[in-house]
């Protein structure tokens, strides 16, 4: 289950969007966050030098993640599934 990021009291706001709805990404970030898409995404294919690997791919990503809607909900899915697993072998 995501993350709950208000209290069940508040019910709106005053700029309009639901108390739920998450922040929109700027559109003068994008070049930021593709660059960096970009370069997590490179360092994952050398994954055979110690301090680069595979954990840089799912990484990089995520950033993309915010411009491109396709791959928003296997990005959302990926991280549930992580944070049930994480639950599941932490006892909690």
């Amino acid at each position: 289950m995501a993350l709950r990021l208000i209290a069940d009291g508040e019910r709106g706001r005053r700029d309009g969007r639901h108390p739920t709805s998450p922040a929109r990404p700027s559109p003068a970030r994008f070049p930021l966050r593709l660059l960096a898409a970009i370069l997590l995404i490179l360092g994952g294919l050398f994954s055979i030098l110690p301090v680069l690997g595979l954990w840089m791919r799912p990484l990089g990503l995520a950033p993309l993640a915010q411009d491109v809607p396709a791959l928003k909900v296997p990005m959302e899915r990926a991280a549930c599934w992580i944070e049930r697993q994480w639950r599941r072998r932490r006892g909690g």
